[in-house]
């Protein structure tokens, strides 16, 4: 698996205004995949967090007043999380929306991948940052075995380094995969 393989499988239009999202509030996040042996960037939140405590998860958050669009959300969260900067045209694609199941948000996706990335540092939403080998952790997917996470869509688990990765994240790395696959 090569970043050119997976530029040509993830790259999409990006239309990153959310007409139809009923009652839920609006987030989005990046995915970032770099390196020659590509390598995903997800983050862990901290415990003590009163929403998400101790997930596995992707740069990102809340849409705020003052951005644009979703797209401007997820280059300005992450900016914030990890220290990163991705400027627009970094940002080959995105996925479809995701609904979260107990905070009420729909998340929507968008994908950069780049050569290489600087060193990261966390700010106090991030308790650490992951760089996980893509295609080994992509081979990890199951279903999710809790049956109370089944109530609205089907759902899976991703595995690294004994931390179970499930619902939102899980779910918008189903779409990678799907995508790889198609």
């Amino acid at each position: 698996m090569d970043l050119e393989l997976l530029k040509s499988s993830l790259s999409s239009k990006i239309d990153p205004v959310l007409e139809h999202y009923g009652k839920n509030k609006l987030a989005s996040i990046l995915v970032v995949i770099y390196g020659k042996e590509p390598i995903i960037v997800m983050t862990e939140k901290p415990k003590h967090l009163k929403s998400h405590a101790g997930e596995i998860s992707f740069p990102g958050g809340k849409l705020d007043p003052n951005d644009s669009d979703l797209l401007e959300t997820a280059l300005r969260e992450t900016r914030e999380e990890i220290g990163l900067r991705i400027s627009k045209n970094q940002v080959i694609g995105q996925l479809e929306p995701v609904v979260t199941l107990n905070s009420g948000f729909t998340i929507l996706p968008f994908i950069s991948i780049i050569d290489e990335i600087t060193s990261l540092s966390a700010n106090s939403e991030v308790e650490d940052i992951l760089h996980i080998p893509l295609k080994s952790f992509l081979k990890t997917m199951a279903d999710d075995p809790n049956p109370t996470h089944n109530r609205i869509q089907e759902m899976y688990t991703f595995e690294y380094q004994n931390k179970i990765i499930w619902g939102a994240s899980a779910r918008i790395l189903k779409q990678i995969v799907n995508r790889l696959n198609s």
